[in-house]
């Protein structure tokens, strides 16, 4: 098979493991950077050009989209879409999972567990929203942010107040949530492929720190899940249309709780962490679904 990666940076961990696992399995690999590609957009014969050169077929395309482009990359993944080549991610599921406060909404819709989350545009608001959220401690949470950052726990209520005034005062978009006590900075990086959690890790943050993102200084082991939180990663990948996703989960007393829905999950973490070779399941998993125009919005949203 033909397999396109979009990635910025064919030497990034994640990247060059798939490259590795494709080349392995007998594929031909190409890595092209989304932001160099640029599109044809007609009714007949769509194309997409890179340094004026029309891009040959391809059999499937790995997204592999940062935050800061996903504009333009999943514009790209769209052009790949609508000539028939098959997404390992859709371009309207990387587009859902990417906008926070819109996939919440559809997690709850499905009755998948959250920590409770309030929104709001007005500083009238923010006494009831605070209350809404279960007071303070509380997290606020940046709309844009990604890796922890834009992330800040609000220990007491003069400082939810103050945080929340000086982010509306930006015209920052954001949202509070309860702060989960129980769950001691950890949480689970759920590695879903298809229908299955193929892996899975906990990622606990450094003392002093609640944010257990890897970036941020936090330590990844081993962990076992139990099925409550495999049904729960598995349902939550479904409802963003993801095939491959990083499901974060926190335990709480009331069970698991959704954080977010990842739909580029790098790979260095969860192979180191659980010796597993995540690359080649996700090649594996491409051979056996990848078909032309198997998109189901076929481009389209």
């Amino acid at each position: 098979m033909r397999i396109a990666i979009l990635s910025r940076n064919k030497h990034l961990y994640s990247t060059r493991r798939l490259i590795e696992a494709g080349e392995a399995r007998g594929h031909e690999m190409h890595v092209l950077d989304p932001l160099r590609c640029y599109m044809n957009i007609n009714a007949k014969e769509p194309e997409i050009h890179v340094r004026g050169k029309i891009l040959p077929e391809f059999d499937a395309v790995i997204p592999r989209i940062g935050a800061s482009i996903t504009f333009y990359g999943t514009a790209v993944l769209r052009q790949f879409e609508m000539m028939g080549t098959y997404p390992l991610n859709e371009s309207v599921a990387i587009s859902r999972s990417r906008d926070k406060l819109r996939s919440l909404q559809l997690l709850s819709r499905k009755g998948i567990g959250l920590p409770v989350t309030g929104f709001a545009s007005k500083p009238t608001d923010i006494p009831d929203l605070i209350d809404m959220v279960g007071g303070a401690p509380l997290v606020i949470k940046l709309l844009e942010g990604t890796q922890g950052i834009g992330v800040v726990l609000a220990e007491t209520r003069k400082a939810a107040e103050s945080v929340i005034e000086a982010f509306m005062g930006l015209n920052a978009h954001f949202m509070v949530q309860e702060y989960i006590k129980e769950a001691g900075g950890a949480d689970l990086r759920c590695f879903v492929i298809g229908d299955k959690v193929i892996a899975a890790m906990k990622r606990q943050a450094k003392p002093g720190e609640f944010r257990s993102n890897l970036h941020r200084g936090g330590s990844a082991t081993l962990v076992k899940l139990s099925p409550a939180e495999r049904a729960t990663a598995v349902k939550a990948a479904k409802t963003m249309g993801l095939n491959v996703a990083g499901v974060d989960i926190l335990r709480s007393n009331h069970g698991p709780l959704v954080m977010e829905v990842n739909s580029s999950p790098g790979l260095e973490g969860i192979e180191t962490a659980t010796e597993k070779d995540v690359a080649s399941q996700i090649i594996t998993f491409i051979e056996k679904t990848a078909k032309q125009n198997r998109t189901r919005t076929k481009g389209r949203g």
